[in-house]
């Protein structure tokens, strides 16, 4: 054997009985921090919200579809409000029902709506099996205030009870969410929204508050991966996909203002409404001056941030709003599945339908008509889940709803009754010849 090679053994055989004493080291300095901090035995998750206690206030006008306003009452001038940070179940969609975590029963958490310069008190108790801490996502407070465990606070233990109290001194719309082991407890849904009025001005006719969120919610699971970074298969506005999602709606003629926040886990949205354009007015830096907007049809939401956007309900209809990213208006698409678009599977079929009664191929003509087909599907997952609609199946899921103007309101609009003549409809031979088109 050479000189070089026993040098190399030697050197690593070195490095391997170092690798092995730091191991057993760091395994005993974590044996001995777990013995010193044994684990917090899980709470079973909330079923439900936690309702508005008796004496407290929970008006405002920003409506969070699918959502609630965080309850509030008045101590010596100040604002106070009390957030519990705990397990909960949740459902996504009929049929997808999930256990994640969240504030006050719900994720997202209740909107915090204030005025500017309100004093407020915010209690905040962690029920949750590990630390906690809230950021105040865009607001300006006192650095001891901010909420970044370790940094400018302790983290907030299991079972206490920690309170923040501060100023909101700018308007705005803003984020809240934990700052302790972000990676998990944002993407089980620790995420809620914060609007602060203007003392003075005039307030829009119609106000929402829209959270975006991205889940990896394997078939037949009941909790999300927090460890997905890509391939999220669940996208949700307020935690919920469509057909769950609640629709906002409007008369001709409202100033409507939708107030979007992403606290997903890595992808940014673009938000795309149909009928109308908007500006966007604010971000959770402050209000956008008028001089610097301009038209869009839709907006980039990008992670960590608030985009507000203002609009003028003038048609009426059902107009769709939705992300404009394809795999994201889906429920629990799987995307390990061999691409056939195209493909001649019928002698497949035949052959496996021997060994597999009722087996059949799907995506060789498409994937638009599984919406509707009503597959046999595991337990507690909702692939290709579509909805009914009033021409048909609506084929579309996840980060999908509808904004429903009327021009007056009276109950659930249901439904738009389209004027006579103003749906697309099948053309007829008549009408082809008369334009001078042929159809193979």
């Amino acid at each position: 054997m050479s000189e070089i090679t026993r040098r190399d053994l030697i050197l690593g055989a070195a490095v391997v009985g170092g690798a092995v004493a730091m191991g057993r080291r760091r395994a005993e300095a974590q044996h001995e921090h777990h013995q010193a901090a044994p684990a917090t035995p899980a709470r079973p998750p909330r079923k439900g919200p936690r309702p508005v206690p008796a004496g407290w206030r929970a008006d405002g006008t920003v409506v969070t579809p699918n959502g609630a306003r965080m309850p509030w009452k008045l101590v010596g001038g100040v604002k106070v409000f009390h957030i519990v940070a705990e397990a909960l179940e949740h459902e996504i969609v009929e049929g997808l029902t999930i256990e994640a975590w969240g504030y006050n029963g719900r994720t997202p958490g209740p909107t915090l709506e204030v005025i500017e310069g309100d004093r407020c008190r915010i209690h905040v108790t962690n029920l949750l099996p590990e630390e906690t801490s809230i950021h105040w996502h865009g607001v300006f407070v006192p650095n001891g205030m901010d909420g970044v465990s370790g940094l400018t606070q302790k983290a907030i233990p299991p079972g206490e009870t920690y309170t923040y109290e501060f100023t909101f001194s700018k308007p705005g719309t803003f984020m809240y969410h934990p700052h302790f082991d972000e990676m998990t407890q944002i993407a089980l849904g620790m995420v809620g929204m914060i609007v602060v009025h203007p003392r003075r001005g005039r307030r829009p006719d119609r106000d929402y508050a829209i959270l975006l969120h991205e889940w990896d919610i394997p078939a037949g699971a009941r909790r999300p991966n927090p460890l997905a970074m890509s391939d999220f298969n669940v996208l949700t506005m307020n935690s919920r996909a469509y057909p769950g999602t609640d629709p906002l709606v409007a008369e001709v003629g409202d100033r409507v203002r939708i107030r979007f926040g992403n606290l997903g886990p890595m992808d940014h949205h673009p938000i795309h409404i149909h009928g109308h354009a908007f500006a966007v007015v604010e971000t959770d830096g402050g209000p956008v001056p008028p001089s610097a907007r301009w038209p869009e049809t839709a907006v980039l939401v990008p992670v960590g941030t608030v985009r507000a956007v203002e609009l003028r309900a003038e048609a009426p209809g059902d107009w769709p709003l939705h992300c404009h990213m394809t795999h994201h208006v889906m429920n629990q698409m799987g995307h390990d599945t061999p691409n056939l678009v195209g493909a001649d599977v019928a002698d497949a079929d035949r052959r496996i339908r021997k060994l597999v009664p009722g087996y059949m191929a799907m995506g060789q003509t498409g994937m638009g008509s599984m919406a509707g087909m009503g597959h046999a599907v595991p337990a507690n997952s909702v692939p290709m889940k579509g909805a009914p609609g009033p021409f048909g199946t609506i084929d579309m899921g996840g980060m999908f709803t509808i904004v429903k103007i009327r021009e007056r309101l009276t109950g659930d609009p249901g439904w738009y009754a389209h004027p006579p003549g103003t749906v697309a409809q099948a053309a007829s031979k008549d009408q082809l010849a008369r334009d001078g088109i042929e159809v193979e």
